[in-house]
């Protein structure tokens, strides 16, 4: 097929799915809307691989000075060609800030109401490593612990706990673009899902491709670890052909109604429109732009953005610009957010090599339609990248998953169960559900609390008066609330509603359960003649 044909995946793209086996019993107790009809609403993340340099990507016009001092010879010039751009002079002095000239596009949704730029996110204990950090942005950890889970992902949690009734259904929940390997922050805390690879093959032809790898399944299966194994497998390729066929279908029936340059980015974005005006009713895309890594080659030379970070940011801003016209022009602008995101920032001071190192908080830009545009936080403040830090801007005003979470539970709707099985603030011991951006999401696309509940809740109890600690767990939870004193009585069922444990404990100290299978569980807490249940997740 030649490529006017068809939109050829620049990388791998993997559609990633919750195998049906172990959780079909689950679509009882999944999340149902009554009159609240969101089901159409997508998340679109893009991951700036590398460590995104915030300063040269917003420039904090309030500090100008110090920030030429600290970057002599890289910095965005205040005049000229390659001046910044002015982003918006009704906002307050701190909040000041000069675009990158490559983000005119970003510019121009910022001035229609459809782009948020978050200054100084991050998380408590930064880890400038690019393995670490980036383990922690996809498991949804703090750098202090991994009690979240250190082999599952946040976005594979947020499938288990609030797409129950989407498990067994002939598409992707997730779908990935532009990597060879499959991301983290897919893997369940009880399936680590299914990755589909299709490198070098075009979406059209992909369940073609698929469907003719493999024979007819063997008809007797014995009852082994052999069988169980070989079950495995026979489940892997079937959800594999569906999964092929559901993107196959898609591809083919939607089509791109803007014009893309021919990046790798644009590339993916391309292809994540076609598949959702094509029907696919994925929830959550995720494409990447690899090179922020920018030791050296940063710009080419002093008062010169030429470069490999303009280069970056000029397929970031042609990429998103295209993709917020293709579906603008094909009327579901509301139904998609997308995000950017990186591992971490870079120092506040040049290298000496024309680049930058690795440093700590980065800005991210949230888009879409229902984006409520302008600025949250204010600009980083540069005094404080001294040499006894080591040139680094340190104070991070937003945890990244204050943005995660607000998308999951305004836009998508999530309940906070939902929420806390995603991550949950072991630091502070608080819940993102209860500690949101409240200006992220217009109020007229805002999902209403009587659109969402607790799933688990007891039927008299608007309020956790408990909280499970940690979850998922591996070996031991506590049973939290700091001021009650009395003993409970629990027990914990699986999801065919079989007690596996019960027992009373003192609340706020370790209950081991260790014992059973890998998997979801209900808790339920009895004290003082109340009742109240908890969804917990066993993992290794």
């Amino acid at each position: 097929m030649k490529r006017r044909n068809f939109i050829k995946l620049t990388a791998t793209a993997s559609a990633i799915g919750l195998l049906p086996g172990q959780m079909s019993h689950a679509l009882n107790i999944g999340k149902k809307y009554i009159n609240c009809d969101i089901s159409n609403r997508k998340l679109v993340l893009i991951y700036l691989g590398g460590g995104n340099d915030g300063l040269n990507t917003i420039i904090p016009l309030n500090q100008y000075d110090l920030y030429s001092n600290l970057r002599p010879t890289i910095k965005i010039s205040d005049s000229g060609s390659n001046s910044f751009i002015n982003l918006d002079s009704s906002l307050d002095d701190n909040q000041q800030v000069g675009l990158h000239p490559s983000l005119t596009g970003f510019k121009n949704l910022y001035d229609s109401g459809f782009l948020r730029i978050l200054q100084g996110v991050g998380y408590p204990s930064q880890n400038k490593s690019h393995f670490a950090s980036t383990d922690v942005y996809n498991t949804g950890n703090d750098g202090n612990s991994w009690l979240n889970g250190g082999n599952s992902g946040w976005i594979g949690r947020f499938i288990e706990s609030y797409y129950y009734d989407l498990v067994e259904q002939s598409f992707p929940i997730g779908v990935e673009i532009g990597s060879k390997t499959s991301s983290l922050g897919f893997h369940g805390a009880e399936e680590h899902g299914l990755s589909l690879n299709i490198e070098g093959q075009d979406a059209s032809g992909f369940y073609s491709v698929l469907s003719g790898l493999g024979g007819e399944a063997p008809s007797y299966i014995p009852n082994s670890h052999y069988g169980e194994e070989l079950q495995y497998i026979i489940d892997n390729d079937q959800i594999t052909t569906l999964y092929s066929e559901a993107i196959s279908n898609a591809f083919n029936s939607g089509s791109n109604s803007a014009s893309y340059e021919d990046s790798d980015l644009s590339n993916q974005l391309k292809t994540v429109a076609r598949l959702i005006s094509g029907g696919l009713e994925s929830k959550v895309y995720l494409v990447k732009l690899i090179g922020f890594d920018t030791h050296n080659s940063q710009v080419q030379g002093q008062s010169d953005i030429q470069g490999r970070h303009n280069d970056l940011l000029t397929e970031l801003n042609n990429a998103v610009t295209s993709f917020m016209d293709d579906i603008s022009n094909q009327g579901f602008q509301d139904d998609v957010v997308g995000l950017t995101f990186s591992e971490f920032g870079r120092k506040a001071k040049e290298n000496g090599n024309l680049g930058t190192d690795h440093g700590e908080i980065a800005p991210m830009f949230v888009f879409g339609n229902v984006i409520n545009g302008g600025v949250s936080g204010t600009n980083p403040d540069l005094t404080e990248a001294t040499a006894e830090n080591n040139f680094q801007l340190e104070t991070f005003q937003y945890d990244y998953r204050e943005t995660f979470g607000t998308l999951l539970q305004d836009y998508l709707g999530a309940d906070n169960n939902a929420i806390d099985s995603t991550f949950f603030n072991h630091t502070s011991n608080e819940s993102f559900a209860e500690n949101k951006i409240s200006e992220l999401v217009k109020p007229e696309f805002s999902v209403e609390e009587n659109c969402f509940s607790n799933t688990l809740s007891s039927p008299n109890s608007e309020e956790k008066y408990f909280r499970i600690s940690p979850n998922p767990f591996q070996t031991e939870i506590k049973i939290i609330n700091p001021d009650y004193d009395n003993d409970i009585l629990y027990e914990i069922y699986d999801l065919n509603g079989r007690l596996v444990k019960s027992g009373n404990s003192p609340v706020n100290k370790s209950i081991k359960i260790d014992n059973i299978m890998n998997g979801i569980y209900i808790i339920k807490i009895k004290f003082d003649n109340r009742v109240e249940n908890h969804r917990i997740i066993k993992s290794s």
